[in-house]
C-alpha cells in the first residue's frame, strides 16, 4: 500500500480507502461479513475508513466501528460527515451549529471512539451561514472531537470561500474535500475542483471510481439480476451501448499490463497529484484485495493517452 498525504497536512492516509456507503447496513447486514471485509481492508495497509451518519442511517458507522474497536486506533484514520436528515425533526439536518454539534456527539457513540479524524459536510448548506458552519468546525477542532474537517460535493467557489473565512479569522481551514470522480465524471472535477485544491492545499478523497462497477465490466453482456443496477434505476439509466462498448476497450489496455479493468480506473485517479485517497466499497475480501493492488499500479503516459481517448474530458 502507499500513503498520501491529506492536502497540506501533517496526516497520511491509504492511497485506497474502504467506504461505508450503500453497502453496510444496506447489501451487508452480517456483522461477521463486515468483520471479514474490514480485517482484510487492514491486513492490505488500508488505513483510512470512510463512513457518515446519513449511511444506512448510522447502521454502517455502528457495523464497522464494532470492528476497528478491534484495531489499535492511531493506526486509523476514521472519517464520518453531517448533513441528510436524520430524523423528522426540524433541527435534525443541515449544517447548522447545533446539528452539527449534535451529529458528531452520535457519531462518535456510533463508531464507538474518541474523535474523527476528519469531519466532513456532506453537502452544503444554504440555509445556514458559511461562517457558522466554519467556526463549528473550528471549535470541534479545538475541543479534540475532530482532527480535520472538510467538504463533500461543494462547488468549487463555496469550499474557497470557506478557506477566505477561515483565513481571515485565523480559524483552521478545510483540509479535504470528496467528490465523485470517475472517468465518465471528469469535467467539474479537472476544470473547477483540482484548481481550488491546489491553490489551497485541499486534498481530494474521491469516490464512485467504478461508477458502480459500470467501469469495472460488470455489465458488458446485460445487467445481472444481483448487481446494483438490477436494484437501482438511477445507476441502469447510466448504462447504453456507447458506455458499455467504451468499457469493453478498457479490457485489452487492462490485459496488456497484467490487470483488470477495476484496477485501471481507481490507478487512472491515482495519477493526480491531489487526490490523497480514492474511496472504494466492497462486498466480499477478495473485491478490497483487488482495489488495494491498484495503488501500486502506475500507468505510462501511452495508457493515460488511450483511456483519455475512450473517456475524454467534456
Amino acid at each position: 500500500m502507499r500513503y498520501r498525504k491529506l492536502g497540506n497536512s501533517g496526516t497520511r492516509v491509504s492511497a485506497v480507502a474502504l467506504g461505508g456507503w450503500g453497502t453496510f447496513g444496506e447489501i451487508i447486514t452480517e456483522q461477521d461479513r463486515t468483520r471479514r471485509i474490514v480485517l482484510c481492508a487492514y491486513d492490505q495497509g488500508i488505513n483510512f475508513f470512510d463512513l457518515a451518519d446519513a449511511y444506512a442511517f448510522g447502521k454502517s458507522e455502528e457495523m464497522l466501528g464494532a470492528v476497528l474497536r478491534e484495531l489499535p486506533r492511531h493506526t486509523l484514520v476514521i472519517s464520518s460527515k453531517a448533513f441528510w436528515p436524520m430524523s423528522d425533526d426540524v433541527n435534525d439536518r443541515g449544517l447548522s451549529r447545533k446539528h452539527v454539534m449534535e451529529s458528531v456527539h452520535k457519531s462518535l457513540k456510533r463508531i464507538g471512539t474518541e474523535y474523527l479524524d476528519i469531519f466532513y459536510c456532506h453537502r452544503y448548506d444554504l440555509d445556514t451561514p458559511l461562517e457558522e458552519v466554519v467556526r463549528a468546525m473550528d471549535d470541534l477542532i479545538h475541543q479534540g472531537k475532530v482532527l480535520y474537517w472538510g467538504t463533500s460535493k461543494w462547488r468549487g467557489a463555496q469550499i474557497a470561500d470557506a478557506v477566505g473565512i477561515a483565513s481571515r479569522a485565523n480559524l483552521y481551514v478545510p483540509r479535504v474535500e470528496q467528490p465523485p470522480y470517475s472517468l465518465m465524471r471528469r469535467s467539474r472535477i479537472e476544470e473547477e475542483i483540482l484548481p481550488v485544491a491546489e491553490a489551497h492545499g485541499i486534498g481530494l478523497t474521491t469516490y464512485s471510481p467504478l461508477e458502480n462497477g459500470i467501469l469495472a465490466g460488470r455489465y458488458d453482456d446485460g445487467i445481472p439480476e444481483d448487481s446494483r443496477a438490477y436494484r437501482d434505476e438511477s445507476v441502469r439509466q447510466r448504462i447504453n451501448e456507447d458506455i458499455v462498448a467504451k468499457v469493453r476497450k478498457l479490457k485489452p489496455l487492462a490485459d496488456d499490463l497484467g490487470i483488470s479493468r477495476s484496477q485501471l480506473a481507481v490507478a487512472w485517479i491515482l495519477r493526480i497529484a491531489q487526490v490523497s485517497s480514492v474511496i472504494t466499497g466492497a462486498t466480499r475480501p477478495e473485491y478490497i484485495e483487488a482495489n488495494a493492488k491498484a495503488a501500486e499500479i502506475e500507468l505510462d503516459e501511452r495508457t493515460v493517452d488511450k483511456i483519455g481517448e475512450l473517456f475524454p474530458l467534456s
